[in-house]
């Protein structure tokens, strides 16, 4: 059985700048642990690499800029559903994993539709997908 591997959406800047690093780790030689490590995951994301727009679907999913209102107080935020390698250096927007638990609640979800997950303490955390769209 094989595994399907969503393509990653990049800006062609960005994929440069992968390919750039990974150069740099190889022409370094990558001999310590942390350094193979990234460079196995760098040429994960340039293997899957999709350059271009993203289809805006709406729905929520990795690569995608996604807004939530949390229903305990009315707040709002806005993060990056994905890998922080997926964005630039002096980028300040938060990032979650697909794999946290926010991720897996609105993984799938569209704007207007509803979540709810545990919170590593234990607490309900509910709120709304108000928006997703491609990160640019």
């Amino acid at each position: 059985m094989s595994v399907v591997e969503e393509p990653i959406w990049l800006t062609q800047d960005a994929l440069r700048q992968l390919q750039e690093e990974l150069e740099l780790l190889v022409r370094e030689g990558a001999e310590d642990e942390q350094s193979q490590v990234r460079a196995l995951e760098l040429r994960g994301i340039i293997r899957r690499a999709q350059v271009g727009e993203r289809p805006d679907d709406g729905i929520v999913e990795p690569g995608m800029r996604v807004t939530v209102e949390f229903d305990a107080d009315g707040s709002r935020e806005t993060f990056l559903l994905g890998s922080r390698t997926l964005l630039g250096a002096d980028s300040d927007l938060a990032v979650y994993s697909p794999d946290s638990p926010l991720g897996q609640a609105i993984a799938g979800l569209l704007p207007g539709d509803r979540f709810s997950y545990a919170a590593p303490s234990g607490a309900t955390i509910a709120g709304a997908v108000a928006d997703a769209v491609p990160h640019s």
